[in-house]
């Protein structure tokens, strides 16, 4: 993605703090490209099965690292943290942390957003509704009851830990995703998160972009300290130590809609799809919300400025993507390095009719079933390590598949290409299997870091150093370069064509759709 190569340098930071990794990377943002970057892995937490947790202290401790790190590097380069203009966060979205606000220390681990053990209190939650289903309010918060969602998780730790209940009726509990809890460590008190964020709770509703008295009441938290929603681009607040101590933290966005922003998505019609530790697909549908009849969620994509208008989207969420090929390389051994499921799934042509259905905590959209577990169907004496690596990388596909279907549904347009990031489109081999299932050209862009340049994107907005700008055809937004009005644009691309016939590719639909049956009431 390139701008004016004379533009001037336009230095933004973003801390893209993921389910697995921690990143901070500074931007030029005039060009979009990388000028510095350090990346940290941290361990998952997993005690019982099902089960996913973080530790906030472990994950605020990797953000400070990632940082020294980045600003090392750019001090190499001879350039001085001082001349980052801004920083923004993105960062895992659902995952629920909750602190004291007297020690300001955590009182729970952090559940994540993947985590399952919050099933029986779906169904609780279920039996409260008048309907006695999970879609009660999903015309005003735009999502179904389902264990992926950030209340839900604050539920069953106000049922579970009696540290937390106490301090909530001491009216010290304090709630927030991620991007809540990194601001108030890193301001040294401010408690805010972002409207995309605040729409993965099942607490805002969409039409007042406010958290709403009913659904506070409904999940209990009436007691619980939650944070001001503001937009994804404004000033929050400083950081207060470190090597970027007095520079304003300005953009704020869940990781997917970093990705949408980053992809520059910015008109109606816009689709990216994410292929991370899940998958995540996005389509902007505008100024309005959108409720989908068919799986999908209703989510807020970005709201760029306090005065701008928030802009919606729907969303096909897969919880396992890039977690499958881990689990391949930490569970089983199949894999020392994530990156060699490629090269031994490019040894055999297909599958060998093996068909590998990663529902590790259950299945989300379309299907939305809690009772759903692994399977892998079709094995013979003839599957090898390859067939199980190719399959692994079809099921990913295939799941984006069934999202992109429901889409063109409902949709008036079908969808003639889909633009792609995340770590699992470095493999070719992925990336040429999905335009064959899905018989769409993908786009992969070259400078890989959407997700944190839509953060950095935001910061730069929320100082002036970029602006939000409307399409010369008026056909959506653009952003550009305050100072020489240059559009921050796409770059290069590869392009992956299908390549199978059609009637294989249904055929071999169908054989998925059955796979996927058979991993239904195993929980």
């Amino acid at each position: 993605m390139t701008a004016s190569t004379d533009s001037p340098r336009v230095l933004v930071g973003s801390i893209d703090q993921g389910t697995s990794s921690t990143r901070f990377i500074v931007f030029d943002c005039a060009t979009a490209s990388v000028v510095a970057v350090h990346q940290t892995e941290f361990p998952q937490i997993y005690r019982h099965p099902g089960w996913c947790e973080h530790d906030p202290m472990v994950i605020l401790e990797t953000v400070l690292q990632c940082i020294d790190g980045a600003c090392a590097k750019l001090k190499e380069l001879g350039i001085h943290p001082s001349a980052i203009k801004a920083v923004g966060i993105t960062n895992q979205r659902e995952t629920t942390v909750v602190w004291d606000k007297v020690t300001g220390l955590p009182l729970h681990n952090a559940i994540v957003w993947l985590d399952g053990r919050t099933s029986e209190t779906v169904k609780q939650l279920v039996a409260k509704t008048s309907s006695q289903k999970s879609d009660e309010y999903q015309s005003k918060v735009g999502l179904p009851l389902s264990t992926y969602f950030s209340a839900v998780k604050l539920r069953w730790i106000l049922d579970h830990s009696e540290e937390a209940r106490a301090a909530a009726d001491d009216s010290r509990l304090m709630f927030g995703t991620v991007d809540s809890w990194l601001i108030y460590k890193l301001t040294n008190g401010v408690h805010v998160t972002d409207v995309s964020n605040a729409s993965r709770t099942m607490l805002l509703n969409l039409e007042t972009l406010q958290w709403d008295p009913e659904m506070i009441q409904f999940f209990g938290a009436e007691k619980v300290i939650l944070p001001e929603v503001r937009s994804s681009a404004e000033v929050y607040g400083s950081f207060t130590s470190g090597p970027l101590a007095g520079i304003p933290i300005s953009g704020c966005l869940g990781d997917q809609q970093a990705a949408l922003v980053g992809q520059l998505c910015l008109s109606p019609g816009d689709v990216k799809n994410t292929y991370g530790t899940g998958c995540f697909m996005l389509f902007n549908t505008g100024t309005r919300p959108v409720i989908s009849k068919s799986g999908l969620l209703t989510t807020v994509g970005y709201k760029l400025g306090q005065d701008q208008e928030a802009m919606y989207a729907l969303e096909g969420s897969i919880a396992i993507a890039g977690a499958a090929v881990k689990w391949l390389r930490d569970n089983l051994g199949i894999i020392s390095k994530a990156s060699e499921i490629g090269e031994l799934a490019a040894q055999v042509p297909d599958t060998g009719k093996v068909y590998f259905v990663p529902s590790f905590s259950g299945l989300f959209a379309p299907y939305w079933r809690d009772d759903s577990r692994g399977v892998i169907v079709g094995l013979t004496q003839f599957t090898t390590k390859h067939h199980i690596c190719r399959a692994t990388l079809e099921a990913v596909c295939w799941q984006s598949k069934e999202i992109i279907d429901v889409m063109n549904t409902e949709s008036s347009t079908p969808l003639t290409a889909l633009k792609v990031d995340g770590g699992l489109t470095a493999s070719d081999l992925c990336m040429q299997i999905q335009a064959d299932l899905l018989g769409i050209a993908v786009e992969r862009p070259e400078m890989a870091e959407t997700t944190a340049l839509g953060a950095a994107l935001a910061a730069g907005v929320a100082v002036g150093a970029l602006k939000v700008a409307t399409k010369a055809n008026g056909g959506g937004q653009e952003i550009v370069v305050a100072e020489t009005g240059a559009r921050v644009a796409d770059g290069r691309h590869k392009t992956f064509v299908p390549k199978v016939d059609a009637a294989d590719r249904d055929a071999r639909f169908v054989e998925w759709k059955r796979a996927v049956e058979k991993s239904f009431n195993l929980a």
